[in-house]
């Protein structure tokens, strides 16, 4: 690893720290814009009571905000831990370059954090097997969501993301 991957790694790992050490999970995360820290991030789920609050989350909304726009292409998220799937949705959709991270999900099921069930789930509804392991799934046709969305999709003043 780079002098600057190590630096990077390094602070969210401190972060992830921190977290434990207050009663949090521990996780940590930064994204970096040319070289430098634009956004820090530590699992706040407990403390905001917020499922969604993830370490990497929590850094990518900081960035979004730093830099004044939900496209984040041009940075790179390291995380202390390998982003789990709704991170790294997160981070698909907020477009990074690159995640990096130091431990993977082996590391974080042998925690306690298993994600297993979560890939089992996202696999199922990606090969259309039908329902998610342990919720319920039912699709109910809606002309006027339907006619919702088509709507959206030809609208002069949209703004994809």
């Amino acid at each position: 690893m780079g002098h600057a991957t190590d630096r990077f790694l390094e602070e969210a790992l401190r972060l992830a720290e921190e977290s434990a050490d207050s009663g949090g999970g521990p996780f940590g995360a930064v994204v970096v814009r040319d070289g430098e820290i634009v956004a820090r991030g530590a699992n706040r789920v407990l403390a905001d009571l917020d499922p969604s609050a993830h370490a990497e989350v929590v850094a990518l909304r900081g960035a979004a905000r730093a830099l004044g726009t939900h496209d984040l292409s041009g940075t790179i998220l390291y995380a202390s831990c390998e982003p789990c799937p709704m991170c790294l949705g997160a981070s698909l959709w907020a477009r990074v370059d690159m995640i990096v991270f130091a431990a993977d999900r082996r590391d974080a099921a042998a925690a306690g954090f298993d994600d297993e069930r979560f890939y089992r789930a996202l696999r199922s509804v990606a090969l259309g097997e039908g329902s998610p392991e342990g919720v319920g799934w039912r699709r109910v046709e809606n002309e006027r969501a339907q006619a919702l969305l088509r709507s959206y999709a030809t609208r002069p003043d949209r703004r994809p993301y």
